[in-house]
């Protein structure tokens, strides 16, 4: 399928559940989350992850964020301009019941947030697929929109806050209003989990805080984040692995912070781990 925004007239607004946007899992009929309570009632009461998913992708519960990815959508940037962008809240995307979960900041303004679909499309993405698919985890070494044939295997990526925020930075109030979304999703893909890649410190606290509220035992002292960090996480005879790395930004990969070594041996432990073969 081709690229959604050469598809449609790129109209100055956010894409329209059930107008047709590549695996939009929304309609009409979607209830949304205008506020925290909202949210924490929606997450809890999502009974799988096709609902979970549409709930995620109409939520309006923390203004500024609202706000400022419809302002994206509207203007966007200049390489982008005859595109349409999805302008919603991003929800997880790849298997439903992976052996690996790959959680980042938030999406970009210019990627997820124009494409739909998490990593998709912008440079820190690049870096990730193209991890993902040396690792035998993605189906092809790039992303570049919903619907261009790319597909996980037995893996499944999701951000911790669910829209772009200003300066890819949002509030502890937007984080913690989001983080019900996370909590669940979590839940939902436990049966088959075995490997958690949190990318950056932001992922590895919400990650941490997930599993905690999920009753997971997390070892004392509680682990710090660092790149090949890893943690294992228990519950009732079950095991989790936790492993750190570094976030594929250009602040990373254009210093040497992150070399493609350095994040291609992160997966590699992460199939190990999960016991998933190329």
């Amino acid at each position: 399928m081709s690229d959604p925004g050469a598809e449609r007239p790129a109209a100055r607004r956010s894409a329209t559940p059930g107008s047709g946007w590549p695996d939009d899992p929304a309609d009409a009929s979607t209830p949304i989350a205008r506020d925290a309570r909202d949210v924490a009632k929606l997450a809890r009461t999502s009974s799988e992850l096709g609902e979970l998913d549409a709930r995620v992708s109409v939520c309006r519960a923390c203004p500024r964020l609202v706000e400022w990815r419809e302002e994206v959508a509207r203007t966007r940037r200049k390489s982008f301009d005859e595109q349409a962008y999805w302008g919603r809240p991003i929800a997880g995307w790849g298997a439903s019941r992976p052996k690996i979960l790959v959680v980042g900041l938030a999406p970009a303004a210019h990627g997820g947030n124009r494409t739909g679909r998490i990593f998709t499309g912008d440079r820190s993405g690049d870096w990730l697929f193209a991890a993902l698919h040396r690792a035998g985890l993605a189906a092809l070494a790039t992303s570049t929109h919903a619907g261009d044939g790319q597909r996980l295997i037995e893996t499944r990526m999701v951000a911790a806050v669910r829209c772009a925020p200003p300066a890819n930075k949002p509030t502890t109030e937007e984080r913690d209003t989001c983080s019900p979304w996370f909590h669940r999703e979590l839940e939902l893909v436990t049966p088959e989990l075995q490997v958690v890649v949190a990318l950056g410190s932001f992922a590895w606290l919400s990650v941490l805080s997930a599993v905690s509220a999920l009753g997971w035992q997390v070892p004392k002292p509680r682990p710090r984040f660092g790149h090949g960090v890893e943690a294992v996480l228990t519950r009732d005879g079950e095991r989790l692995v936790l492993l750190g790395s570094f976030h594929p930004s250009q602040q990373n990969t254009f210093t040497g912070k992150l070399t493609e070594p350095m994040f291609d041996a992160v997966f590699d432990r992460a199939t190990a781990a999960a016991g998933v073969t190329a």
